[in-house]
C-alpha cells in the first residue's frame, strides 16, 4: 500500500506546489505515494459558503466552524492515518516525527487559516497538533507542505540515494558535516585534503569532528542532547552517484 496524504484547505490551488517537483513527482508518478485536496468550502454553509464566525466572547479575527470542519473531515476514510492540525502551539515537528509517519499508511492535515480552528472538534476529532516551529503563517497550507515533502523523501524508493538521506542533519542526532565536490580549487579556496586523500577511516573522522563542533557552534542544544552522538561509519563515505 502507498503512503496517502489527504489534504483539507481552502485553497486546494495551493497545491500540489513543491510536492509535485522533482524526486517526489517521479515518486508520486510511480505510485509510491498519492495526493488528494478536500476544499473545505464545499461543506460551508447557506449561499456564501460561510466557514467561520466570530470568536465567542469577542476579539479580532474569525474561527473555522467545528461543523463545517468536521464535515471535511468525516468525508474522508481514516485508514489508521493520524489526522494533523498543523498549528504554532502543538509539538515540534522534527525529524523522528517524519520518520513515524513515513512508516504509516499517511496522513491527513487540516490547514487552518484566519484565528484558528474551533477547539471542540480537535478535540471531537482527536486531532494532533503539530507546529513546524516559533513562529506564524497566514495558514497551514506551507506547513502542511514542508511536513509532507520532509516526511516523503523517507519512504523507501523515492529518494534515488537511500544513503544520503541516513547520513544527513538530524539523522544522527547531529548537524551534517559540509559538503564539497569538483572543481578542487574554486575563488582560492580548496576542498580539505582529507577529503581526497581516498582514506575513508579518516575521512569518516574527520566528518564526525566537523559535526560535532557545527553542532556545538550552532545548535547547542542538540549537542547537549547527543554529546556523543553515532558516528559516522567509513563505509558511508564510499563515493556514491544518482
Amino acid at each position: 500500500m502507498s503512503f496517502k496524504a489527504s489534504i483539507i484547505t481552502l485553497y486546494p490551488d495551493a497545491f500540489p506546489g513543491p510536492l509535485g517537483v522533482s524526486i517526489l513527482e517521479r515518486a508520486q508518478r510511480e505510485g509510491l505515494w498519492s495526493l488528494e485536496t478536500v476544499d473545505l468550502r464545499e461543506f460551508g454553509l447557506g449561499k456564501h459558503r460561510q466557514v467561520d464566525e466570530k470568536p465567542a466572547g469577542g476579539g479580532a479575527g474569525l474561527v473555522l466552524r467545528p461543523d463545517v470542519a468536521a464535515a471535511a473531515i468525516d468525508s474522508l476514510p481514516r485508514d489508521g492515518r493520524p489526522l494533523i492540525y498543523p498549528s504554532p502551539r502543538g509539538v515540534p515537528f522534527s525529524q523522528p516525527v517524519a520518520e513515524q509517519w513515513a512508516a504509516g499508511p499517511g496522513v491527513i492535515m487540516f490547514c487552518g487559516r484566519f484565528e484558528g480552528l474551533d477547539e471542540r472538534v480537535i478535540e471531537g476529532r482527536e486531532m494532533i497538533e503539530v507546529s513546524l516551529g516559533d513562529f506564524i503563517l497566514a495558514g497551514g497550507e506551507v506547513a502542511a507542505m514542508a511536513m509532507l515533502e520532509a516526511t516523503l523523501r523517507l519512504i523507501s524508493g523515492v529518494a534515488g540515494n537511500h544513503a544520503s538521506v541516513e547520513d544527513e542533519s538530524f539523522a544522527n542526532g547531529l548537524l551534517e558535516y559540509p559538503q564539497y565536490t569538483l572543481p578542487r580549487e574554486w575563488e582560492g579556496r580548496g576542498t580539505p585534503e582529507v577529503l581526497t586523500s581516498g582514506n575513508h577511516k579518516k575521512v569518516a573522522d574527520w566528518r564526525n569532528q566537523q559535526s560535532e563542533a557545527l553542532t556545538k557552534a550552532r545548535r547547542p542544544d542538540l549537542y547537549a542532547a547527543f554529546p556523543n552522538g553515532p558516528e559516522i561509519r567509513a563505509s558511508e563515505t564510499d563515493d556514491e552517484h544518482d
